[in-house]
């Protein structure tokens, strides 16, 4: 298998150089600004009215980006930019011929509804990352933090600055103020940033951009025009102090004897945030008892493979500069950096007796993080955190008040650190990534890893202007602990060396240390022309292990994978815009095993009236797995063939929906799902949207796990035919009074129920019949304990019971709410008024998804909490 990844690097090294070709020069326009006069002021009111603004000159020609790229837009765009000491200032005209058709919808910040207009700011001229301001017509501003080339959009990222909108008889105008501490540049004596301005045009759904970008660009940051004429701007070292004070108020039912649930608690809580700009490139955060609530809860999911769940990061003081500290090796969710780790919930477990109640901490307590992070005039991106968790306890009390506590997570410190350089006139770079867990592990604990360390290496070329490139990183790791911990690591989903096929690995109970490496490296033509490939190379050693700090689903894989694409981009009296991609992938493991192949087409078009349809299908010709016996041999699906369909309506509507279905089926019904998708968005007036989206899922499977046991001293791998239906639903709707003041609702209940029947066990497991794989208890075999819930199995028809499987059925329920009223009385600082609802418990899994929803969220007392946090941020 080495041997296979090695021929496999040399071919795409080989193909890189023989695509290689000498960049063709782009032509990019010019912007000069000029400083504003001494004495000048330009009160932002959206009106452009100040005199100072007649000392600027005007630039325009806006040529449309979407969808009749390069011609000229249906409506004209102009634009002027000055400076002082500390402010960069932005006009600008949208002219409009029907003024009284300008959209102008209200929403919260970061919502980008209706006609609008944005600045892009390169101002670290690395052609991969910028800075973006954007304000509508009705005066809502949003900003966003660019990177990886305009692949990512970090809308998190909240910087103070001053907008306003206005409208008049020729359409309408906007005013920027943005602070230079809000931006990053270094010292010189003129700055020289790339500068993009792109408007949205809402009835006809047109973009117009100042620089001209064709639709088969490679990025978007690569692809701005420039910025000159800012003269001797001294760098602003940002200083930027932020306390919150939290009330919070938790009602939920009581229960008796019980006196961790009396029926309320309430809590005061205060901690603060500080940003120290070090220089104007680098910057230092810092976070005291951080409180890390927000608006959505995560969403309801269930997971009966037995690996764990990717949530994403919601929390600001992880999201801020996330682009530096990202190591995304792989695909999926693999990733060096997983923050969601830092403030995790207890990894251990309290023991109690029948007597005894519990009241267990559902996060660990972020005690302090600090945060080191920026990128700088000579092209180094730097990224150090550091952060450490506090010792968890259990609460335990029984029924004489006797108290005690127990330990449930130790006091752990976590260190990521992030190094990339640029170079090649910014078209590569190179880089680094180094993280450490360290655990102060007590005996109760042992079970957890001591420490953990990973490192990798990453690199990227492009060249002809972006349009290919070559990417790869390689990954190592080392964890340590005590042999207990090792083992559990070696037994893990993630690593399964107990597997009894398997002759490259084996659990060693005596090891206190495991060694592992992974990587990729890829080809891709990503821009020019209407053509698009890529194909590369993935590898996970079976040791490897990033869980600690990181997100590993899986190790153990090598995995081979290409696609071929076709864009038109041209648009027709049917369509504004289509593509259609070809793609196949194959996986093996370090044994040699040949477990997977997937050949895939999907396809999308925009059509003419700003409806659209997606479409795929894919057909899986050989599935084997590694995993769904939990440890056992190596494990057949039959083939498999799968499709889906979506189609919506113009989202530009006061209404609006999208409609979607997915189907797959297994050969000789060994499986199949059957999904339902219904989004619904509506805007009654300007003010107020809501959109629902709904999911129904059906998904049987005649050989889902169930559990191991033994027969006559052998392995027994029991599955059973399950019937498992899953519905949600989420309800958002926001009504907003003015841009800095808003009500928004946010509710998801969660039901999913699994039934079996049908129970059978492992036969031949990589078998190509499925009769073969596995056989059927008979009714004289099996039986319903009438004393518990557990089936009764006599395999060998002798009248004893040989062994007993717990009755798997469930019902799994969930609700989530949330209301939140957001103030921002000044800019950056906040008033938030929340009220919480919440319920998590179990169904009946007899009985239908409808009766549980009513009996387990409508007709259940659910948990409340009435919060109001306000912050204030000083900037000194």
């Amino acid at each position: 298998m080495n041997k296979r990844i090695f021929q496999s690097i040399l071919f795409l090294l080989f193909i890189s150089t023989v695509v290689a070709q000498k960049d063709t020069v782009k032509v990019q326009r010019e912007y000069v600004a000029k400083q504003l006069p001494v004495g000048e002021e330009i009160t932002i009111d959206g009106q452009l009215s100040d005199k100072a603004w007649d000392t600027v000159s005007w630039d325009g020609d806006f040529t449309v980006f979407d969808p009749n790229n390069g011609e000229a837009p249906s409506q004209a765009t102009k634009f002027k930019i000055t400076y002082d000491a500390k402010f960069l200032y932005v006009g600008i005209r949208c002219y409009d011929s029907v003024p009284s058709k300008i959209e102008k919808r209200l929403a919260r910040r970061d919502n980008f509804s209706g006609d609008w207009i944005e600045i892009n700011i390169d101002s670290y001229n690395d052609k991969r990352t910028g800075f973006s301001f954007n304000i509508s017509a009705a005066g809502v501003k949003g900003d966003e933090f660019i990177s990886q080339n305009g692949d990512f959009w970090d809308a998190s990222w909240n910087p103070i600055w001053y907008t306003a909108s206005h409208i008049d008889s020729e359409g309408w105008t906007a005013e920027m103020k943005i602070p230079f501490s809000q931006l990053k540049f270094g010292e010189q004596k003129e700055q020289i940033w790339g500068l993009q301005l792109n408007r949205r045009f809402f009835r006809a759904e047109e973009r117009s951009l100042w620089q001209p970008v064709s639709l088969d660009a490679p990025g978007w940051v690569s692809e701005f025009g420039v910025l000159r004429g800012l003269i001797d701007i001294q760098p602003q070292k940002q200083l930027e102090i932020q306390p919150f004070l939290v009330n919070q108020y938790d009602s939920y039912p009581s229960q008796e004897g019980n006196p961790f649930r009396d029926g309320n608690d309430y809590r005061l809580n205060a901690g603060g945030d500080a940003k120290i700009g070090l220089t104007n490139d680098l910057t230092l955060d810092l976070t005291v008892n951080p409180d890390f609530g927000q608006v959505d809860a995560d969403p309801g999911a269930i997971a009966l493979d037995g690996f764990q769940i990717f949530f994403e990061e919601r929390r600001p003081f992880f999201i801020e500069n996330k682009n530096i500290f990202d190591y995304e090796f792989a695909d999926g969710n693999d990733n060096m950096f997983y923050s969601r780790r830092i403030g995790r919930s207890p990894q251990g477990f309290a023991t109690t007796t029948p007597d005894e109640f519990i009241d267990e901490p559902t996060n660990s307590t972020i005690l302090g993080a600090a945060k080191f992070s920026g990128k700088t005039k000579n092209g180094w991106s730097l990224g150090l955190l550091e952060s450490v968790t506090g010792k968890m306890y259990a609460d335990i009390e029984d029924v004489s008040g006797n108290k005690r506590s127990e330990l449930v997570e130790p006091l752990t410190n976590y260190i990521v650190g992030r190094v990339q350089k640029d170079f090649n006139g910014r078209n590569s770079f190179i880089g680094g990534i180094f993280t450490a867990t360290n655990r102060n592990i007590p005996d109760n604990l042992d079970f957890l890893r001591s420490g953990a360390y990973t490192g990798g290496l990453d690199f990227k070329h492009n060249w002809r202007n972006r349009n290919y490139y070559v990417e790869g990183n390689i990954v190592g790791s080392h964890v340590m602990g005590s042999e207990d911990a090792i083992a559990r690591t070696q037994t893990s989903i993630t690593h399964l060396f107990q597997r009894v096929d398997a002759d490259h690995v084996s659990v060693d109970n005596a090891r206190t240390s495991l060694t592992g490496t992974g990587g990729k490296i890829e080809i891709c033509k990503a821009g020019g022309g209407n053509w698009r490939y890529d194909g590369g190379v993935i590898w996970r050693s079976p040791e490897l292990e990033l869980n600690d700090i990181g997100f590993l689903r899986q190790a153990d894989e090598i995995k081979q994978t290409a696609s071929v694409s076709r864009l038109f981009i041209k648009p027709t009296n049917f369509y504004r815009r289509a593509n259609m991609e070809l793609s196949q992938y194959s996986t093996y493991d370090f044994q040699g095993n040949y477990n997977r192949i997937q050949y895939q087409f999907e396809g999308f078009i925009n059509y003419k009236n700003n409806w659209w349809t997606e479409v795929g299908a894919a057909h899986k010709p050989r599935i084997f797995s590694n995993t769904v016996l939990r440890g056992g041999p190596r494990w057949r699906w039959s083939d498999e063939n799968f499709a889906y369909l979506f189609f919506g309506s113009d989202s530009r509507k006061k209404l609006s929906f999208t409609l979607g279905y997915v189907n797959s089926q297994a050969a000789e019904k060994n499986f199949s799902l059957a999904r339902y998708v219904f989004r619904l968005y509506y805007q009654p007036f300007d003010a107020f949207n809501l959109s629902i989206s709904s999911e129904f899922e059906e998904n049987p499977n005649k050989t889902q796990y169930v559990t191991e046991t033994s027969f006559n001293g052998a392995a027994r791998y029991i599955t059973g035919n399950i019937d498992q239906k899953t519905f949600s639903t989420s309800i958002r709707f926001n009504y907003s009074i003015n841009p800095n003041l808003s009500i928004q609702y946010y509710g998801e209940p969660f039901i999913s129920r699994g039934t079996y029947t049908n129970f059978n066990y492992v036969n031949n497991p990589i078998a190509e019949r499925l009769a073969d794989r596995v056989s059927m208890y008979s009714g004289n075999q099996i039986a319903k304990s009438a004393v518990d819930d557990t089936y009764l199995i006599d395999e060998d028809f002798d009248g004893t019971v040989d062994y007993q499987i717990e009755n798997p059925d469930f019902s799994y329920v969930q609700f989530r709410s949330n209301l939140v009223l957001r103030w921002e009385y000044v800019p950056g600082s906040e008033v938030f008024l929340v009220w919480s609802q919440g319920v998590v418990g179990a169904g009946n899994p007899s009985e239908t998804l409808g009766r549980n929803l009513d009996r387990q969220i409508l007709g259940q007392k659910k948990d409340n909490t009435i919060l109001l946090k306000a912050t204030y941020r000083f900037i000194l």
